[in-house]
């Protein structure tokens, strides 16, 4: 990932050429606050997208992590996440992981049932951090 500092925001980047062709950054930290966009599953490591919505979601969580730790914040500084899924069915397997990466830390959240972009994202999660 690669930062850049527009404005007193610190831009994050994953490097995806995706970024720069529809004009997002992976995360914008401004002050206390870091905004993560929507993230899906995709598997930077094998260039892949899981089958699996559990998986996905791991890889999602991971891919936001990174981009926090880069702008300084951790995701105990997550306060709100927002889940889109596909099919309501998943929410239980969807549960089953955020439960175990997001337990303690319990922020606020939102789960929508939605269409996503590509047939074979299942879940996109979006993320916003506070760090006083």
């Amino acid at each position: 990932m690669a930062g850049a500092e527009t404005s007193g925001r610190r831009l994050i980047s994953t490097g995806s050429p995706f970024e720069r062709v529809a004009g997002y950054s992976r995360a914008v930290a401004h002050g206390p606050w870091c905004f993560v966009a929507g993230t899906t599953g995709y598997d930077y490591a094998t260039m892949t997208m899981p089958d699996d919505v559990g998986a996905q979601a791991e890889n999602a969580l991971g891919t936001i992590e990174r981009a926090l730790a880069e702008a300084g914040f951790a995701l105990s500084d997550v306060v709100r996440v927002g889940y889109i899924v596909t099919d309501p069915a998943v929410q239980d397997e969807v549960f089953r992981i955020t439960g175990r990466i997001l337990g303690t830390i319990r922020p606020a959240a939102t789960m929508i049932v939605a269409g996503l972009i590509k047939p074979d994202m299942k879940i996109e999660i979006e993320a916003t951090a506070y760090r006083p």
